[in-house]
């Protein structure tokens, strides 16, 4: 891992949340409201060190909040200017981590709905609701 360009950078990225960020407590207080239970970073059976961050067990729907930095969101992804080729090659690995992740869920009954950061969270609970009632409802991610 190469060195950080400032202690300020390395500070802000430590302090990235990883779990309970502002557009997934969001998403579940409506989902809450709505009556829908779930489980919180779920584990994925099968994947080590995999979560899901909306699990309805039941249904077998897993919901991933991703944020646009992390998973090069194509309308909002930046790269640092700093270190590119380190932030390349680990931001590349996020996008096949998160495919990997979908096609093992995908392979063993799940649904996947992926939900960018900056969409609107009525909207994504909408489609949250749909593939929760609706058990054979293919959701596209």
């Amino acid at each position: 891992m190469p060195s950080p360009s400032s202690a300020g950078v390395s500070a802000r990225m430590s302090k990235q949340r990883r779990r309970d960020t502002a557009p997934e407590i969001s998403v579940r207080k409506l989902l809450h409201a709505r009556g829908l239970r779930y489980r919180v970073a779920w584990p994925i059976p099968g994947m080590k060190r995999r979560t899901v961050d909306i699990a309805f067990t039941r249904a077998k729907v897993a919901v991933f909040i991703d944020g646009c930095f992390w998973h090069s969101c194509p309308e909002h992804a930046t790269r640092p200017a700093a270190n590119d080729t380190w932030w390349s090659a680990k931001l590349a690995k996020n996008i096949a981590r998160d495919v990997a992740t979908n096609e093992h869920l995908y392979q063993a009954g799940w649904r996947v709905i992926r939900i960018w950061e900056h969409e609107d969270p009525s909207e994504a609970v909408d489609r949250i609701v749909e593939a929760v009632m609706r058990p054979g409802h293919t959701v596209q991610a």
